[in-house]
């Protein structure tokens, strides 16, 4: 089997090779110092979903710091054009404009309803855009230009509803934020998919992110029968409403979906963390896979972030490394940044990531499999997988 590691020095060894100086349609003039290669990148660094912008940021800036280490892509530096979308979706579109004739691909944004304002502009100008929001309606159905990081919503409901299956629990109850893309995707594929694995819906909750009081959602589930509430939120809400939850009471176990597998979470929570039962990605528990391809990749990013930032990367900046990884060997494959030809090579990805094992085709922008979603435990302040999660990563990981 080829090798599919996208080690930064492999990227760009290949890289040169394909592309020389210039690359393509791509490239600088000819006798002086090629352009750089321009990679746009939007994300909230204000409003509610900086915490999730923040880290995707660091770990972008990251990944194209080790590539122009190497001596770029094709001959080139890659150069970042950042842009904060407040967390709005209208400040996404303004976003985009003012940089869509600047870039050569974009990543971001990381908020969903920006996701989802933005992807009809990238679609329009055929930009290459690597998404960092979940929400499956960004490829459902496809959209030529447009491909996601992130595993998405259906994929997390459809994870957590294996591991409730195995943990025999038949009844659930499910709060939602209906201001969120995400959110309101995820609900959807949960209660969608519930009777497949034998489950029951038996409290179906919604809130709005401005919700600063889940009293009343936690009686409905002590009322309701439920052996389980799971949680679809981003941002402030995760937090409210697990520091409430830890005080109310309430003997029915928590579950929180992959928004919260940060410090941004843990911090605030403290001890009240702990026992409760989170989703990731599989570069967050990275420290406790099998020696493996998988955990090669994951520790590529994951060591000198925490040399440089003090602590393990979260689920939002493997999002973002993972889209670098992505682009990076798209445009090598390329041989140029010629955006259709950058399209095609996305198209036809098989590569691991920190985020798992990516096979995007024309009929798949997304790529990922539930197979590559962590279901932890938290311990003494840490994601821990579950024994379930350890077990089916580790045939994962072992089987590429």
């Amino acid at each position: 089997m080829r090798k599919l590691v996208p080690t930064i020095t492999f990227i760009v060894l290949a890289a040169s090779a394909c592309g020389g100086s210039g690359g393509g349609s791509g490239g600088g003039s000819s006798g002086g110092a090629a352009e750089p290669i321009r990679v746009g990148l939007i994300v909230s660094l204000t409003g509610n979903y900086t915490p999730l912008g923040s880290e995707d940021k660091k770990a972008v800036e990251l990944a194209v710091e080790q590539v122009n280490a190497q001596g770029g892509l094709l001959g080139r530096k890659v150069e970042l054009v950042e842009r904060d979308d407040k967390t709005a979706p209208d400040q996404g579109i303004v976003a985009f404009n003012q940089i869509k004739g600047q870039i050569d691909a974009l990543i971001g944004p990381v908020f969903s309803n920006s996701a989802l304002a933005v992807e009809p502009l990238t679609e329009r100008a055929k930009i290459p855009q690597l998404s960092l929001a979940p929400a499956q309606e960004q490829v459902e159905p496809i959209k030529s230009y447009v491909f996601v990081t992130p595993a998405l919503s259906n994929m997390y409901a459809e994870r957590y509803l294996q591991y409730i299956q195995s943990e025999k629990i038949t009844k659930i109850a499910v709060a939602h934020d209906t201001k969120s893309a995400y959110s309101v995707a995820g609900h959807k594929a949960m209660v969608a998919l519930a009777p497949k694995y034998g489950v029951s819906v038996v409290a179906d909750e919604p809130y709005e992110t401005t919700t600063s009081d889940f009293s009343a959602i936690f009686t409905h589930v002590r009322d309701s029968g439920a052996q389980a509430l799971v949680f679809w939120g981003s941002g402030a809400p995760g937090v409210t409403v697990g520091k409430q939850y830890a005080a109310s009471g309430l003997k029915v176990p928590l579950f929180l979906t992959a928004a919260q597998a940060s410090k941004l979470w843990l911090e605030p929570m403290g001890s009240a963390a702990e026992g409760m039962t989170v989703q990731s990605a599989i570069g967050v528990i990275g420290d406790h896979l099998p020696d493996s391809k998988q955990k090669q990749v994951i520790d590529q990013m994951a060591t000198p972030f925490k040399q440089k930032y003090g602590y393990p990367p979260p689920q939002f900046a493997q999002d973002g490394y993972s889209a670098s990884l992505l682009l990076f060997e798209a445009i090598r494959k390329a041989g140029s940044t010629d955006k259709e030809k950058v399209r095609q090579a996305l198209e036809n990805m098989d590569l691991v990531t920190p985020n798992g094992r990516f096979r995007y085709s024309a009929t798949d922008h997304s790529g990922l499999k539930p197979d590559y979603i962590s279901v932890n435990t938290v311990k003494n302040g840490q994601f821990v997988p579950t024994k379930w999660a350890a077990e089916q990563l580790a045939k994962t990981v072992t089987a590429e």
